[in-house]
């Protein structure tokens, strides 16, 4: 598939932003129920304000991916039947909590942490809504798993995570302590969930084949031609057109940018006593492998119309 850079920014920016927002509440909890200090109310409005910003920005992005930006306001008409329409009602509920969550805390109302947990169960449809979009998808195989929707989830979280402990250095410094094992956590079962799925897609096998397409059941049939002398839309859409070679150099750098230096980074400014500069560094890499991930992710998908257009490929 072609992956639609307007859709990577969504997914990747809107995760960060339900990670984030899960950190703050479930640090919140915490606090509330004794187990560690209350961090100040600064780092609950700086955290939920980056949480908002984040998934706004990843809501504009989004619009680039329309056709028709004007009629947007169609795509929550088939919320009954439709994944992308219940994501599209779930996105400005998620930011809606967000900001309500964050004004709760800059006017210190006692019941900040009620709106959190409702906001961290808007996250959790949110994600839900988002993965499956691409899970429901049956004819492709390398997205019909349950770990499209493990893989949104863990890394959104893990990229939220990094960031709240980049803002706990900043405003809350003894809640590193806390948010930096738990981003170094999320980031391993992110690292393995992905590696899971990689072995997974690797041993896929096409359910059609050129025999069963064009109902041909010679043993050696070879397409010699693609049937078009110009571009069209299936070529365009259903296939990156990138070489074997830049797609294995794009799942290195996921996997190194994604996973290895944000773990080596976030563990390291675990220890130090003054980590907001490495933090920032490991959060800025962490998104850029993440981007190239998800890039990755809808690259992998081998849409079964491109047996008939592999010439052209």
């Amino acid at each position: 598939m072609r992956p639609p850079f307007s859709v990577v920014l969504l997914t990747t920016l809107c995760g960060a932003a339900q990670g984030l927002l899960i950190a703050l509440v479930l640090l919140e909890a915490g606090a509330a129920a004794g187990m560690l200090s209350m961090p100040p109310q600064a780092f609950f409005i700086a955290g939920s304000a980056v949480s908002l910003v984040l998934g706004v920005l990843g809501l504009v992005a989004s619009f680039f991916h329309l056709g028709h930006p004007e009629r947007a306001w169609r795509a929550v008409a088939q919320w009954r039947t439709s994944w992308l329409s219940r994501e599209c009602l779930a996105v400005p509920s998620f930011l809606l909590l967000t900001f309500l969550y964050g004004l709760a805390h800059l006017l210190a109302l006692p019941w900040s942490l009620a709106f959190g947990i409702v906001a961290v169960c808007a996250a959790a449809v949110l994600f839900l809504c988002t993965a499956m979009i691409y899970a429901c998808l049956r004819f492709l195989q390398e997205w019909a798993s349950p770990y499209t929707l493990v893989n949104f989830v863990l890394l959104g979280c893990a990229s939220g995570f990094t960031l709240a402990t980049l803002i706990a250095a900043a405003s809350a410094p003894p809640a590193v302590a806390v948010l930096a094992p738990a981003a170094i956590v999320l980031i391993v079962l992110g690292c393995l969930s992905r590696l899971a799925a990689l072995a997974r897609n690797a041993r896929l096998h096409p359910k059609s084949t050129l025999q069963t397409a064009t109902g041909i059941h010679a043993r050696k049939l070879e397409q010699k031609s693609q049937g078009f002398t110009s571009s069209s839309f299936n070529m365009r859409e259903f296939f990156h057109g990138k070489s074997p070679a830049m797609i294995a150099t794009v799942k290195a750098g996921f996997l190194l940018g994604a996973f290895v230096i944000p773990f080596v980074l976030v563990s390291f400014a675990w220890s130090m006593t003054a980590p907001a500069a490495v933090l920032a560094v490991a959060f800025v890499v962490q998104y850029a492998g993440l981007l190239a991930e998800r890039w990755f992710f809808f690259a992998e998908a081998r849409h079964p119309q491109n047996l008939y257009y592999q010439r052209a490929a």
